[in-house]
């Protein structure tokens, strides 16, 4: 599932505060989420640009934020948006105000507040717009977590001061989170509030330079943000390699000085060797040294070990910078624990070895037990993400054979005509549901095909590979246009096809691909066709769709009308009989065909054929030839919306020459 695109305005007015002092500049960010299970995720990526964003604008609380300030703001707003999603499931709105207060003292706070739109009841007795708190809470009492959740036990224990607001159609949870020690400093040089900017400004979860990490910032608070910062950051790749470099940069230099991923070859035996996959390091010259000595003997864990820490002798060269030395004596491969330590840890997902993360530090005896705790909750995150990218590839690759062995190597050239072809399946590594062909038949007639499978996978792939065979053998017994598609319905319904479905079931079971309802994969929109030549230029059409876009006509003068009547799709009703539409297509004319991934290509609310769009775009190809039509149509298509296509596009343009 691709993340939510965040949109972030933020607003910087002067104010005075409740008191009547006068205090800085008040800065608010705001965005809306959707109530579904990635906003919390964008909530916290929307926390931490706000803070980059106010600590490159040189404000000078921003110079007041500390690693510990940003983790609990990304707690507290995981946690009210997460609750507004379980329990609101409505749009919710969140919005980070950074508050100064001027006076003898001056202060200056974060205040979260996070709205939806389905509040749990109203409040009686309470003035508009007051800020009550939970009903029957004193202050510095905890709520009751079977009533609230416990979640707000965590916004109580970490934010200064919460409470609720119940307006008409909306509740709004908010939080108040003191800036740390600020006493309101000049405003830093130009670069210098970046330099002691906190992590906000990297995205990523918190992390020092090597030389100044302090492991008491993974406590309570500090390591959840980690974890669900890498969680996120890791499930969305889709590529082994690439989460194996990503989890490098998290681990190097927030939790380790180097680290190194092996993963296992997929499909070879227990003897093969494990692909050396990632070598990280702190400093730029000790990546490739390090490498080298890893690469002389490849890490093996013993069969029996377990997902935990496990102790290993530390790989040369502890300190790559001494390799430079002349006096320096060369090293043994494995000098055994030399001036630092080494954890291993095995990757596994759904109970398979899948490789193996080796970490160290540099000058210390051995890793802190909570620092090992967190690098083994991250490996398993690492585990499942590898799992995943490794499901895609094999879905991809399994999809790539289908598509190959389900559509035609070439396409016939039909005399008196020139035909263009556009064929884009969506890149999701699933055997999508358009397929198409044009075929020569028995007594100077060409036949042409374009189809849609509802559905996508295994299920979509065999109702494709019989039904591509299947017209070609009744185009050329002799059927008409009407009767091919007739029975074609039938063999759609007839037992048979319940059979095939099943076995294309257990094959992608098997695969570990997600399946859905097989029946539904037989239905089929399709619009066929038959092309003779005429003896006079041109060429004479029968055409007929059955639940598929309608084929569009285009004449030189630029008219462009329907060439086909709708009809109901194949693989639904038993008793119906196809008819079809006779026309010629004359020298200079043009027809196009093209699957519902062009006419229900979105953007937003609307779709491309919202008021006859397509036939807008085809009036202005008149005068062109095949090829230029079909991409005039296709650049038109993929414009429409500055999101790629979520779905198959094919289009066949027919010319006359």
């Amino acid at each position: 599932m691709a993340p939510i695109p965040l949109q972030r305005d933020t607003v910087q007015r002067p104010g005075t505060t409740r008191a009547g002092h006068a205090h800085g500049p008040r800065l608010a960010s705001r965005t809306s989420l959707p109530g579904i299970p990635l906003a919390p995720s964008a909530a916290r990526r929307f926390v931490r640009a706000a803070l980059a964003e106010w600590t490159g604008l040189g404000v000078p609380a921003a110079v007041g934020f500390s690693d510990r300030l940003a983790d609990d703001a990304v707690t507290v707003t995981n946690e009210l948006v997460t609750n507004a999603v379980v329990h609101a499931g409505t749009t919710v709105d969140l919005v980070l105000r950074l508050e100064e207060e001027g006076g003898d003292e001056p202060s200056a706070a974060l205040v979260l507040e996070v709205t939806d739109h389905h509040p749990a009841r109203p409040v009686s007795g309470d003035e508009p717009g007051a800020d009550p708190g939970p009903a029957g809470v004193r202050p510095g009492e905890l709520p009751d977590p079977a009533e609230y959740g416990r979640g707000l036990q965590l916004v109580a224990t970490l934010a200064d001061s919460w409470g609720i607001t119940y307006r008409t159609g909306l509740k709004t949870v908010w939080a108040r989170l003191p800036v740390d020690d600020w006493s309101a400093p000049p405003a830093p040089p130009d670069g210098e509030a970046l330099r002691r900017g906190l992590r906000a400004a990297e995205i990523l979860a918190p992390a020092a330079r090597r030389t100044e990490r302090d492991d008491a910032v993974w406590d309570s608070r500090g390591a959840p943000a980690f974890l669900a910062e890498a969680s996120d950051l890791l499930a969305g790749q889709l590529d082994e390699d690439l989460v194996a470099a990503i989890a490098g940069q998290l681990l190097v230099p927030r939790l380790a000085d180097w680290c190194a991923i092996w993963l296992e070859t997929e499909g070879a035996g227990p003897a093969a060797e494990p692909r050396l996959a990632r070598v990280w390091h702190s400093e730029e010259t000790g990546t490739e040294p390090l490498r080298a000595a890893l690469e002389r003997e490849p890490l093996r864990l013993p069969a029996g070990v377990g997902p935990g820490p496990v102790p290993v002798p530390v790989p040369w060269p502890a300190h790559p910078a001494e390799e430079d030395r002349e006096d320096t004596p060369a090293p043994p491969p494995h000098p055994g624990g030399r001036d630092g330590a080494a954890l291993a840890f095995r990757i596994t997902a759904a109970g398979r070895a899948l490789g193996t993360v080796l970490v160290g530090r540099e000058g210390v005896a051995q890793v802190p037990e909570a620092v090992a705790s967190l690098i083994e909750d991250f490996v398993r995150r690492l585990g499942l993400a590898v799992g995943a990218a490794r499901a895609y590839t094999r879905q991809a690759t399994i999809s790539r054979i289908l598509q190959r062995g389900l559509l035609p190597s070439k396409v016939a050239e039909i005399p008196g005509v020139t035909s263009a072809l556009v064929y884009e399946p969506s890149d999701d590594g699933v055997v999508g549901g358009d397929f198409y062909d044009i075929f020569p038949c028995p007594g100077d007639r060409w036949c042409f095909v374009l189809g849609d499978v509802q559905g996508s996978g295994p299920e979509a792939a065999v109702v494709t590979g019989l039904a591509r065979p299947w017209l070609r053998l009744l185009s050329r017994e002799g059927f008409g246009v009407g009767e091919v598609l007739d029975r074609l319905n039938r063999l759609l319904l007839d037992d048979a096809m319940e059979a095939a479905e099943a076995a294309a079931l257990m094959v992608a079971a098997a695969g570990g691909q997600q399946l859905h309802d097989g029946t539904q994969s037989r239905f089929l929109s399709l619009l066929y066709g038959e092309v003779v030549p005429l003896p006079d230029g041109g060429v004479r059409c029968t055409v007929a769709s059955a639940g598929h876009p309608l084929p569009l006509l285009l004449r030189p003068d630029g008219s462009v009308r329907p060439a086909a009547d709708p009809q109901v799709l194949l693989g639904v009703v038993e008793d119906v009989a196809y008819e079809s539409q006779i026309f010629d297509l004359a020298p200079g004319d043009t027809l196009l065909c093209v699957t519902d991934g062009v006419t229900e290509r979105r953007s937003g609310p609307l779709m491309f054929d919202d008021g006859d769009g397509l036939a807008r775009v085809l009036a202005g190809c008149a005068g062109l030839p095949a090829e230029a039509t079909a991409e005039r149509i296709r650049r038109a298509v993929h414009e429409f919306a500055e999101q790629p296509p979520d779905d198959d596009v094919a289009l066949l343009v027919l010319h006359a020459d």
